[in-house]
Formats: C-alpha cells, structure tokens, sequence
C-alpha cells in the first residue's frame, strides 16, 4: 500500500490542521500516512518552496491561512502542481462575513475572544476539579453526573466535558461503600453510568499498578467482575443510561454524553 503524504500548511501553528488530520487518518485504519508540517508561512515563496517538496508524490495538501493573497497563492500553486488541496478556512470566513456582514481581522494566529463562552468554560473547569471523585457537594449543581468503577476515565471526561462548557461532578463506585444519598435525589436526568469490559480494566489497572506499586487485587479479574456486578446494580437503582467505554475516545464518549442527557431532558419536558 503506497504512503500518503498529508501537509498541513499554516501562517499560525498549525494546530486546527492538526486536529482535521488526526480526525481523517482515523477513518483510513488501513492506510499509512505521513504527516508533514509547515508552520508559520509568511510569504508565498514559503507556499512556493513547500510545494516543490510534494511535486510527483501523493499528498494531500491541508492549509489554515487568514491572508486572501495567500490563499488566492495556495489554490493556484496546488492546481498549478496537480495536487489535491482544502481550504480549511477560507469558505468558512467568506460565509460568515457574507451572514454577518462584518469583515474579518485577517489575523494569523488571533486567539478566541475573551466572551461569555470562555468564561463559562473555565468555570466548568474549576467545577471539574473542585468537585472530583465523590465531593457530594457538587451533585445538585452540575449539569452533568457521570458514575463508574475506578479508572473508567471519569475524571479526564469531566474536565474534558468542562472544556466544552458542561459543569461536570463524577462518583466513583466502590464495592461495600454506599454512594451518597445525594446522588439518588438529584435531577436523574443528567445522570450517566459508564462502565468498561473487563479485561480490559484489569489491562489498565495492571498497567498503574506497575507504576504506582498498588493492590494486586485491584487488577484482579475476579475482584474487577465483582465491582462491575456491583456498579450494574447502582446503574439499576438510578435507572440511568449506561455507556460503555472500553474502545472509544474521550471525545467520543463524552458526545454520547451530551447527546443521551439531552435527549433525556427533551423527554422529561415533554412528558
């Protein structure tokens, strides 16, 4: 199978590029890719010297670049080669300044403004700190409650899901240890259990054990279905949605997050 070369060419870091790429690779499991950065493009002989580099080899050319001339530059120099090109933010800047009828900064590397939404997500942030691992005080305040044995990645997703703007408290589910009352008077709907095969906790935990020097029992496989038993009978109790999160990403567990409580909520309304 040939390489694909993928260049992502930028007049910033090249970060939003970046994240497109990662997204692309993951639906060709079977492929195999190099990635090349261009960052900080400031002229177009910059564009000029990186494209001689993907002339006659198959690439897919990936830009973010704010300056007109430079874009305009860009899709002459990739036709002109006969190399495949998207333009990551030239069509999305020209349709919001035809919608909103504002011009744009044209800015490299102009950094989101300081708004509502920002402030909102830093506050969900300190939220998820603050109210980690079973703090009892955050359950009626959070718009989000996730509850899961140890290591079912509860903490990273409720950060992660601050980042998006969602005040996020987690419970942890330890065998013999009753969850706090709290969490069965709250609003259920923003409740969601997360559970994980096996197998694979007793992987994850192994591998922090031989980095922490812990409990063998706690990657124990017998000790590991016995806390499952247990985390199902809870999820049971709060009659909340499960998801299972052994092969899914952060990002993706976290979207069936939103999209189950949300969907639960429209529910209760129009019940």
């Amino acid at each position: 199978m040939n390489l694909v070369e993928l260049h992502m060419i930028s007049d910033s870091t090249g970060e939003t590029a970046a994240r497109l790429v990662q997204a692309l690779e993951a639906q060709f499991p079977d492929q195999e890719f190099n990635e090349i950065r261009h960052p900080r493009v400031e002229s177009v002989a910059d564009l000029q010297l990186a494209v001689e580099r993907m002339k006659g080899r198959q690439a897919v050319v990936i830009y973010t670049l704010v300056e007109p001339e430079l874009r305009q530059s860009m899709r002459t120099l990739c036709r002109n080669a006969k190399l495949h090109y998207c333009d990551l933010l030239g069509h999305p800047i020209d349709a919001v300044a035809r919608v909103s009828g504002q011009s744009a900064r044209m800015k490299p590397g102009a950094r989101p403004p300081l708004n509502d939404a920002y402030f909102r997500r830093m506050s969900a942030i300190e939220f998820a700190v603050k109210y980690d691992d079973g703090v009892p005080a955050g359950l009626g305040e959070a718009d989000l409650v996730l509850v899961g044995v140890s290591r079912t990645s509860k903490t990273p997703l409720s950060i992660y899901l601050g980042y998006l703007g969602y005040k996020t408290a987690n419970v942890p589910l330890v065998k013999g240890i009753d969850p706090p009352p709290e969490l069965f008077t709250i609003d259920q709907t923003k409740v969601v259990g997360l559970t994980i095969d096996a197998k694979r906790l007793s992987e994850i935990r192994g591998e922090r054990i031989r980095w922490m020097r812990g409990d063998r029992k706690y990657a124990s496989l017998v000790e590991i279905y016995e806390e499952l038993d247990y985390a199902e009978q809870v999820h049971r109790r709060l009659g909340c949605p499960v998801i299972e999160v052994s092969e899914l990403s952060i990002e993706e567990i976290s979207h069936r997050i939103i999209r189950v409580v949300e969907r639960r909520r429209e529910e209760a309304r129009t019940a």
